[in-house]
């Protein structure tokens, strides 16, 4: 059995991971902070969230492709997005995004105000206020974010197989190695991929859960 889509999965999803988390945490702290224009930045963070992920996948192929502006650039750099796993990063961030700006959201407006007020009365400035306020008092909240960022990135299949196609060794994630050994007729392989990916879900899951149990009793304190 050939454990590629395997590695080259967790590799995605890690990676996807590391970006939906820093773009996650700007994105809720820059429309937790607004005053104007909150409903409509939130409606545009939140759109991949709803759209199916083919129509995610043929909207960044047409960012992306060699007939667009940004891809012609990348590929005249000598950086190639589709068919490659640069492009299956893409689109798992783009996918799991709203799962942690959504999320991570939820986790700041629960901060008692009272804190953020004291700290500016001392002094603090917003950034401070941010890193050594805000997310202190998150960070259950963000690490569950994390972790479902981490499951939907892990499982994403449309936007994946349209950007980044389905290159055995290369850009097969596991995800793709299921749809695939189906199609092939080769049951036994899809269930043990389906198990694998099954049982790294429940443990995200799991670990979801638990963060999020931990959020609400610190929000009923």
């Amino acid at each position: 059995m050939d454990y590629s889509p395997l590695f080259i999965s967790l590799k995605v999803a890690i990676i996807a991971t590391i970006i939906t988390f820093v773009l996650g945490l700007l994105a809720a702290r820059l429309v937790v902070s607004m005053k104007h224009g909150k409903t409509l930045l939130d409606c545009i963070f939140s759109l991949p969230l709803v759209l199916p992920p083919t129509v995610v996948g043929f909207f960044l192929l047409l960012i992306f492709g060699r007939n667009s502006i940004i891809g012609d650039f990348l590929i005249k750099i000598g950086c190639s997005v589709v068919f490659d796993i640069k492009g299956a990063v893409i689109s798992s961030v783009v996918v799991s995004f709203p799962l942690m700006y959504r999320t991570v959201r939820g986790a700041f407006e629960q901060v008692d105000a009272s804190y953020i007020y004291a700290a500016r009365t001392l002094g603090m400035r917003e950034w401070t206020i941010f890193r050594k306020i805000i997310i202190p008092l998150s960070y259950p909240g963000i690490l569950a974010a994390t972790v479902l960022s981490f499951a939907r990135a892990l499982g994403e299949f449309g936007a994946t197989i349209m950007l980044a196609g389905n290159i055995p060794g290369r850009t097969q994630t596991i995800s793709v190695a299921i749809y695939t050994a189906v199609q092939g007729g080769n049951r036994e392989l899809a269930y043990k991929w389906t198990m694998i990916i099954m049982a790294i879900s429940f443990v995200s899951i799991f670990l979801m859960n638990y963060f999020t149990k931990i959020t609400n009793r610190r929000g009923r304190v």
